[in-house]
């Protein structure tokens, strides 16, 4: 017997949530909250998707016993356009955001570009988070040899092709054309703009990785063309308290691609770690 480690998964049935918009200093937000008593724990998007794309994610870790948001940044579905003369601090953003919602420490489980704020969040604001979870990014790595392996891996081909045919890995999309359809469809719904890219507040190099002390857990897929596992173990040298989980066969988005191993898997950390 074969056995598919991608063998589609229909999408469950969501928690429920609140659906509000938070009126922050220099913006609005769109973000959901299913509430409750529970540790929080914050998720956020990757470049290709917004608060929607969390679909296997939300009732599982709802279930869990966890209070669980997801978020727009600016430039994404429900949330404000970034303003080219002012577009603002993504991390600044969030933690307006958790003041907002009464968050006062909270688990941040990001995927690609939500990586590189989370991650500036974490050496901006070490004492909120509870742990830090980065899949499929080099956690904003701008100087050194880090940085310098990103830029000489990096096709500018990709980009010119849609975003479905790079961030989801080929076998994904050999096995599930249902479930790359609709990571199309959530992808074109949360691009909902033009606007201005937002900044960091920090200048991350190997030297500043030594220095996070936020337990971090680091992922990668096995098949992803822009933060494969070296990058991820790159990083994994200089950060004091982490750990490293490899999805195989996955492309960039493990998120969607094995949702149930991703799940289970950032389950167990963040238990270990809500204290």
């Amino acid at each position: 017997m074969v056995n598919d480690p991608l063998t589609p998964i229909p999408i469950p049935e969501q928690a429920p949530a609140t659906q509000g918009i938070a009126e922050l200093a220099g913006t609005r937000l769109g973000y959901w909250d299913t509430g409750g008593n529970g540790t929080p724990v914050i998720f956020l998007h990757p470049a290709s998707g917004s608060a929607l794309i969390w679909l296997y994610q939300q009732p599982v870790f709802a279930q869990a016993g966890y209070r669980v948001i997801g978020y727009s940044r600016r430039n994404y579905y429900n949330s404000e356009l970034a303003p080219a003369n002012n577009p603002g601090i993504a991390s600044e953003d969030l933690h307006n955001l958790s003041e907002v919602l009464g968050v006062k420490r909270f688990h941040a489980v990001s995927s690609a570009a939500g990586g590189s704020v989370a991650v500036d969040y974490a050496f901006s604001h070490p004492e909120r988070l509870l742990s830090l979870t980065v899949s499929s990014n080099n956690l904003a790595a701008r100087d050194g040899y880090i940085a310098d392996a990103a830029a000489r891996i990096k096709l500018h081909a990709l980009e010119a092709l849609p975003r479905w045919c790079w961030e989801l890995g080929a076998s994904y999309r050999a096995a599930n054309a249902e479930g790359t359809e609709k990571w199309r469809e959530i992808n074109e719904q949360s691009e909902t703009g033009k606007g201005a890219r937002q900044s960091l507040a920090n200048i991350v190099t190997p030297a500043k990785l030594e220095t996070l002390r936020v337990p971090t857990l680091l992922m990668s897929g096995a098949a992803d063309p822009s933060t494969p596992p070296s990058i991820t173990r790159m990083i994994a040298r200089h950060i004091p308290n982490n750990e490293v989980v490899i999805f195989s066969e996955s492309g960039h988005s493990p998120y969607w691609e094995q949702p149930e191993v991703f799940n289970r898997t950032v389950l167990d950390f963040i238990g270990r770690h809500s204290a």
